[in-house]
């Protein structure tokens, strides 16, 4: 199938969407979510780790800005040697004093954007870990993201349906080199029809890839 054959036949349908693409994150949204990836685990085929092979870990970090839901995406470092200039998530190499993929995650997503792994609350992990065009077998994590003065989010004393905490864009500290800037992206622009394309990954697999190129030009 084509992507422009998949674009024809699929449409997006925000209204069939899990979790509101608008409304706050809440501890209920981030029970949805979890119980999500709980069960795509359950019908994706485990990624072997192999011996000798490099592997990355990423985090997809989830946050409320301003009251809206979204993501939290970097764009790259013009002089890194690989992917410069790109939107990624944070992540990167594992190193030997990693306990896990997961550590690896949360430490570069410190490096990277200043958040403590005290401020993310890990949902999950989703696959199959996919390599990359360098090589690399990178494993992503899902987590949500809380302000550094919010109290301990496994507090039980928040109620499920209430807005949790927004973070500070402003109170990030990057690390120069290998990021150039970052932003926020609200949910609601992955299923805005101006931001979506067609796409094929690999050459194999459509998906719908979302246009901030609008975005990152402001933020340069």
């Amino acid at each position: 199938m084509t992507a422009a054959t998949h674009a024809s036949t699929t449409r997006v349908h925000p209204s069939a969407s899990l979790i509101s693409l608008t409304s706050p994150f809440t501890l209920s949204t981030l029970r949805t979510l979890q119980n999500a990836l709980v069960a795509h685990a359950a019908t994706t085929s485990k990624t072997n780790v192999i011996p000798g092979e490099i592997n990355a870990a990423v985090l997809v970090p989830l946050c409320n800005v301003d009251g809206v839901p979204g993501v939290l995406l970097e764009l790259r470092g013009g002089k890194l040697r690989s992917h410069a200039g790109d939107v990624s998530f944070p992540g990167g190499r594992v190193d030997q004093a990693d306990a896990s993929f997961l550590d690896t995650a949360l430490r570069e997503t410190q490096e990277e954007v200043g958040i403590h792994p005290t401020q993310i609350d890990i949902l999950g992990q989703f696959g199959p870990a996919e390599q990359s065009l360098k090589g690399m077998r990178v494993w992503p994590y899902v987590g949500f993201v809380y302000p550094p003065s919010s109290t301990s989010h496994t507090a039980n004393t928040r109620s499920l349906n209430n807005p949790l905490p927004s973070i500070s864009l402003s109170s990030l500290a990057i690390s120069q080199f290998e990021v150039a800037t970052f932003f926020h992206l609200p949910f609601s622009a992955f299923t805005a029809p101006s931001r979506l394309r067609p796409d094929m990954f690999r050459a194999a697999i459509p998906y719908w890839a979302v246009d901030v190129s609008d975005i990152v030009e402001h933020l340069e």
